[in-house]
């Protein structure tokens, strides 16, 4: 899986970089020579529409960035598909939105097409569907974008390209004596480090989101990398293992692939808060959450929406609750027999231990 920034897609004035993609076409190509199955997920759209348009500065107003999008998708697209059917290698153009994640059917019929064009042996290139989804542009980035589509797949590695050589002590723009972080292999070494959100004028990530996407992946069991595509190479190298930019080993500890959708990419609809009993035993005995333990219900959801639940002002997770908020609110604080009695169709749980992921 290889995402590449904006910063490497498009140059200043909003043109495609042709002898970057060049090269990281080149490597994908050998990669599919040599049997694997790499996948692009590329930022750029809204940039060379920019481009297209003679504007210097990326908008604020939705419409004008979906307008953007919608102008620079096609010819974003155009550029990889001929780069890599000069190469002999097929591509398609796959666009998800936020919806596709988070839709548990759709999150599997995503899989199953990618699946799909991986037996064929075409080269994916996805991107988010800006054009008309507004929650992508206003909160997401490609890179969570990829490193949940690296979790959907099941991918070896996840590459994440940029202009940057990776994960620096400090912002080296302006810290002489940033030194880069070669390796990680506990996120709370990162803890102190001045890593920000700077981004190029025609982005929407930064460092940060990339160390995010980082940990969603190596969660999963899937080592990253975060280097500079402006490297020759760089793909290659990554991939024997080489030391390129800042690697971030598989973590030990990982969930299911449900669970990883449930943390990262179901949106919450509401939130619950714990008593100190509740948190604990979530917590450390990996119970599921009953209403005796709820004491207070925020916003407006479903049966199967997914809610956070919360203690103390703190995060203690995340889970599909079985009841409307409605219905929570009418049996919060009671005993399991009160609640029957009241919903007698009702599940005994709130929120299922299977159904339920800690923050």
């Amino acid at each position: 899986m290889v995402k590449l920034g904006s910063s490497l897609v498009a140059d200043d004035q909003g043109d495609v970089r042709l002898d970057v993609l060049g090269d990281i076409c080149d490597q994908l190509s050998n990669l599919h020579r040599d049997g694997r199955c790499p996948i692009v997920v590329t930022s750029g759209a809204i940039a060379r529409g920019m481009g297209a348009m003679g504007m210097t500065l990326r908008p604020r107003a939705i419409e004008e960035l979906q307008a953007a999008s919608a102008i620079g998708q096609g010819k974003l697209y155009q550029v990889y598909d001929e780069l890599l059917q000069a190469r002999g290698v097929g591509t398609a153009q796959v666009l998800l939105t936020f919806f596709d994640m988070s839709a548990r059917t759709h999150y599997l019929n995503a899989r199953q097409t990618l699946g799909k064009l991986l037996d064929w042996r075409i080269v994916p290139v996805i991107n988010e569907n800006d054009t008309t989804t507004t929650d992508e542009i206003s909160f997401g980035n490609n890179d969570f974008l990829a490193a949940q589509v690296a979790i959907l797949v099941g991918s070896e590695q996840l590459l994440l390209l940029t202009d940057a050589e990776g994960v620096f002590t400090g912002d080296p723009r302006t810290d002489p004596a940033a030194e880069l972080v070669p390796s990680v292999e506990s996120f709370d070494s990162l803890n102190g480090l001045d890593i920000g959100y700077a981004t190029s004028p025609f982005g929407s990530g930064g460092m940060r989101s990339k160390v995010v996407a980082a940990e969603m992946a190596t969660a999963a069991g899937i080592p990253t990398v975060i280097a500079s595509g402006l490297r020759p190479g760089v793909i290659l190298a990554a991939v024997a293992g080489e030391p390129v930019g800042t690697r971030f080993a598989a973590q030990t500890a990982r969930y299911s692939s449900f669970k990883l959708w449930l943390k990262y990419a179901k949106p919450a609809r509401g939130r619950v808060e714990v008593d100190a009993g509740a948190a604990r035993a979530l917590r450390e005995g990996g119970t599921s959450l009953l209403p005796v333990g709820i004491v207070e219900i925020a916003g407006e959801f479903e049966a199967g929406d997914a809610i956070e639940v919360d203690h103390a002002g703190e995060a203690v997770g995340k889970g599909i609750c079985n009841y409307s908020a409605q219905e929570l609110r009418t049996v919060r604080g009671l005993k399991s027999a009160r609640v029957r009695e009241l919903l007698p169709r009702a599940t005994e749980e709130a929120v299922h231990r299977d159904y339920f992921v800690l923050a």
